[in-house]
């Protein structure tokens, strides 16, 4: 069995969130710098990726929400990412990125169970496949430095460092590399 046959990517529903807002929980801890509290991380999940926070994106005409699913028993979800095509309106991006339209890769987490399984490339490579449909010419995404792992993944995936912003945490400002490809 491929990678491609044991996984598959597609949008996000309402009966997903529950499901979605746990997954949640679980990875973005796996992909902050070991410098930010606890009780910060907790807080900043319970604020952006609860249930509620999901409904709020899945609603955003300007945003897509993707799932990565498991095929083989049991199926469980194991990955998911959000994109959003609009202008940047934050001024710190903006001395960084071109103006009008642009594609963001706002999330992308997998579960750890996944980590190395291929399942990351192939929810990337159903990311970018849309980002080609649209009519923005560049993609873009925030990474903690301190993550050189995802920094490989996106990297092999064509992206490249463009910057940086500052990211928060809680009370901790974190930097972040700015990576970009463009169509």
């Amino acid at each position: 069995m491929t990678d491609a046959d044991r996984y598959t990517a597609n949008w996000a529903r309402r009966e997903d969130l529950p499901a979605l807002a746990q997954l949640a929980a679980r990875t973005f801890p796996l992909a902050c710098p070991p410098h930010i509290a606890a009780k910060d991380i907790a807080e900043f999940v319970a604020q952006n990726l609860s249930e509620q926070a999901f409904a709020t994106y899945l609603a955003d005409p300007t945003r897509h929400l993707w799932l990565l699913r498991s095929v083989t028993e049991p199926i469980r979800l194991v990955g998911y990412a959000m994109s959003r095509t609009a202008p940047v309106d934050d001024p710190q991006l903006q001395e960084v990125l071109p103006q009008g339209q642009l594609y963001e890769l706002n999330k992308f987490y997998l579960d750890a169970a996944a980590h190395h399984s291929g399942a990351a490339a192939i929810l990337m490579k159903h990311i970018l496949e849309h980002w080609r449909t649209t009519d923005t010419d560049l993609c873009w995404l925030g990474v903690s430095q301190f993550n050189t792992r995802a920094i490989r993944f996106y990297r092999k995936h064509g992206f490249t460092p463009s910057g940086t912003r500052v990211f928060q945490v809680g009370p901790t400002t974190n930097d972040d590399f700015i990576l970009t490809q463009h169509k």
